[in-house]
């Protein structure tokens, strides 16, 4: 392959840090994903950088620096905008437990490149020279669509056991083969998992989420190399059809569609053993908002699953009632994605034969269970009374919130009745 092409394009800034550095005396070179990227004809503008420089060198010679990982050897240079660049000292290992290294400078470049995971990611770069270096074959892999580690599989694998969960998405996001001793050495790694934080393993997921365009690829080989089985147990029986039907939720695009990402991770934990899930997103250290907005809707799907599924299986549409019903149990905001989360299955489902609800049914039902959700009162806040007037009536204790919600029932089968003297007359009823 040729040493140069143009679609390197690292923004100026790079290279003037780059021109900066050599200037100086030492050696700089980009690396990491940028440059794989440049060369699958990915766009990327987080370029970081590999010196001879030491940190202590890095910092003298930029005025705005960050120590992101002194230890490490990186330290990050503010541009005139304010991104920053990760600079960071060519290295050895020393030694590593699996999760955390300690590193020496002094290395060469290719020694540096050695220590990489994945030979796709140990290519270097030079904006100033326009030069590829590029000594573990990582051209020839992008080109041959195979994901390989550098060096010695095992090795790699047991220097950082995030590397295995790594691999897996790479292999996913791009569509690459996973060499032989590459994968057997994820296997063997999967055991060993478990030293990993539950945080970088929260994070390996999210990332799957949103890179990788069919995540049932990625966690199918979660499931076949034991990544489940070691990392979350409940989700070891995961089912083809189960994972499949991550491909039917759409990619996030974030920051601008998160709730994309959610619904995916809520597709992915409701095939966790019933009653395992608010546990296992804990376990992960998913946030409190997280753990309550997928963990709501895993419940409703539990919950409402069967019954939508028999109802839009019959030859008539259901009622506008069944869809404010439906409104109601599973809460006006969360009535799309759990739609969104049934059809995915659906969809999953009819790809291998199962009967399951008519994607035009599925797609008519949900324009208007969107629309009646938002129009007609679906939860107990629209009533047009509350708990002030049904105690002004002597309505107190469990005997109010029966009341309220017998009221919604009536309100749900008829919006029309939904005013406070009928409401009320209602309530005196049930009091009596």
């Amino acid at each position: 392959m040729p040493t140069s092409t143009p679609r390197f394009t690292p923004p100026a800034t790079v290279v003037e840090i780059t021109r900066t550095l050599e200037q100086a005396g030492f050696e700089a070179w980009c690396v990491g994903g940028a440059v794989r990227d440049a060369l699958l004809g990915i766009p990327n503008q987080d370029w970081d950088l590999a010196t001879s420089a030491t940190p202590q060198d890095v910092r003298k010679l930029f005025r705005r620096t960050v120590p992101v990982g002194i230890e490490f050897g990186t330290v990050g240079v503010l541009d005139p905008d304010g991104v920053m660049h990760e600079v960071t000292t060519f290295r050895h290992d020393v030694e590593t437990d699996g999760r955390h290294a300690v590193v020496t400078f002094g290395a060469s470049l290719d020694e540096d490149l050695a220590r990489r995971d994945f030979t796709i990611n140990a290519i270097a770069y030079s904006p100033t020279r326009d030069e590829i270096r590029d000594p573990f074959g990582g051209r020839d892999d992008l080109a041959a669509k195979t994901l390989r580690a550098v060096g010695v599989a095992s090795e790699r694998m047991r220097e950082d056991r995030l590397r295995a969960l790594r691999a897996i998405r790479f292999a996913a996001r791009f569509g690459f083969e996973i060499e032989r001793k590459t994968w057997e050495a994820i296997v063997a790694s999967a055991p060993h998992l478990t030293r990993l934080s539950p945080e970088r393993v929260r994070q390996e997921i999210e990332k799957t989420m949103e890179q990788v365009a069919l995540p049932s690829i990625a966690f199918a080989r979660w499931k076949e190399s034991g990544a489940f089985a070691a990392l979350i147990p409940s989700l070891g029986g995961i089912t083809p059809t189960e994972l499949r039907a991550l491909d039917h939720l759409r990619r996030p695009i974030l920051p601008r569609r998160p709730q994309r990402r959610s619904t995916r991770l809520a597709a992915l934990f409701a095939a966790a053993r019933a009653g395992t899930v608010l546990a296992t997103l804990k376990a992960l250290r998913f946030s409190n908002a997280d753990i309550s907005w997928i963990g709501g809707l895993v419940g409703r799907w539990h919950a409402m699953g069967r019954d939508m599924r028999e109802t839009l299986m019959r030859p008539e549409p259901p009622s506008d009632a069944t869809l404010r019903r439906w409104a109601g149990a599973a809460g006006r905001t969360r009535l799309a994605p759990v739609l969104r989360l049934a059809d995915a299955f659906w969809w999953a489902e009819r790809e291998r034969g199962v009967a399951a609800p008519t994607r035009e049914r599925v797609e008519s039902t949900y324009r208007r269970a969107i629309r009646i959700a938002y129009r007609d009162p679906v939860e107990v806040s629209d009533l047009a009374v509350n708990g002030d007037d049904l105690l002004a009536l002597g309505i107190q204790g469990k005997r109010l919130g029966i009341t309220l919600r017998a009221l919604l029932d009536l309100v749900l089968e008829d919006p029309a009745r939904n005013s406070p003297d009928e409401l009320l007359a209602r309530a005196k009823e049930l009091a009596a």
